[in-house]
């Protein structure tokens, strides 16, 4: 049996192993999150003990351990998204494959690269059966991402045109899912590439980001008027030419940046009526997160989503985490998973 499959068949013990950070690493180099016992703890009242088969690796991951989450809580154990069962609690949870993630996890509570996760009830998702384990343990911050984004950027599906920058990369690709799977008109742009790698409901044309005149490029594919929403997961290299591609009253959303500034033309904002939104899923908690991931099941079973396919190379033991976490600070496009 190989690893992939191996991770969805249970295995209950009463010790395992959990990462630990004791201390921000002073850099890359240093990044060596230390290997301690797991126990399997009791659930206190109204909360339940996951047994974790898988936990992806993100780059929030990451700079939690470099020291760049300023409300991260020392020591603790890292790690935001997982895949796994319920092994304690509330008798109706037993057994029970969920899936989930939270910006509380690994900040300012133990996360979930480890054997064991003590979560309140609220913030347990039943799993699709269709998912594998180490599949879904590679949903939760790039769906959340996603959703939240263009949920509060006024998603409605069919008429609206959504433009995604970073189309190729993991929130890219949630992004379009989703808004493909609502009825909207998909327009992507990524560096190098000019076919879309994921995922989509419908048809996804995609133009390379070095192009000369990009803006002009993507307001005439939309026949001049732009996009509605534009969902931009680079951040600064984008932010203007994001922008230029906006309809009158549009949105862009940010989710990260290489830039701290950039150029603003105030004026030609405000006469456009656009709109600026900044989307930190670190403020989302894994109760609140439950509810979307319960919210986006039904697609997930349907097949209008579907979950990031995760290689035998790029899912590691917990004895290998230092190795996955410089493979995610060195921008791998695969999902990196740990299998606890």
């Amino acid at each position: 049996m190989n690893t992939l499959n191996a991770l969805n068949t249970t295995n209950p013990s009463s010790t395992g192993r959990k990462l630990l950070l004791t201390r921000q690493a002073a850099d890359a180099a240093s990044l060596a999150p230390q290997l301690v016992p797991d126990v399997l703890p009791d659930a206190p009242s109204g909360h339940a003990v996951v047994e974790v088969r898988a936990a992806a690796v993100n780059p929030s991951d990451v700079k939690a351990a470099l020291g760049l989450m300023p409300h991260a809580v020392w020591p603790r154990t890292p790690g935001r998204d997982f895949a796994g069962t319920v092994v304690a609690g509330p008798a109706a949870w037993l057994g029970v494959p969920v899936w989930g993630t939270g910006g509380d996890l690994g900040v300012t509570r133990d996360g979930t690269h480890a054997r064991y996760l003590v979560l309140p009830v609220q913030a347990l998702s039943r799993k699709p059966e269709s998912v594998p384990m180490a599949a879904a343990a590679a949903v939760g911050v790039p769906f959340i991402t996603a959703h939240e984004g263009l949920r509060r950027a006024g998603l409605k599906g069919e008429g609206q045109t959504v433009l995604v920058f970073g189309a190729n990369g993991k929130v890219g690709q949630a992004a379009i899912q989703l808004a493909t799977r609502a009825g909207a008109t998909v327009l992507g742009v990524e560096r190098a590439a000019s076919s879309y790698a994921g995922h989509a409901s419908a048809p996804v044309r995609v133009f390379d980001g070095r192009e000369e005149g990009l803006a002009a490029r993507l307001l005439e594919a939309t026949g001049g008027r732009g996009a509605d929403i534009v969902f931009n997961t680079v951040g600064s290299p984008y932010f203007q030419a994001a922008l230029d591609s906006l309809a009158v009253g549009g949105t862009q959303v940010l989710i990260s940046t290489i830039e701290r500034s950039v150029p603003f033309d105030i004026l030609a904002f405000y006469r456009r009526n656009l709109q600026l939104l900044g989307v930190d899923t670190l403020k989302i908690p894994a109760t609140q997160c439950a509810r979307v991931l319960d919210e986006l099941l039904p697609g997930f079973e349907d097949g209008s989503l579907r979950a990031f396919e995760v290689d035998e190379a790029t899912l590691l033991p917990l004895e290998q985490s230092a190795q996955a976490y410089r493979r995610v600070l060195e921008g791998s496009m695969d999902r990196v998973v740990l299998a606890p």
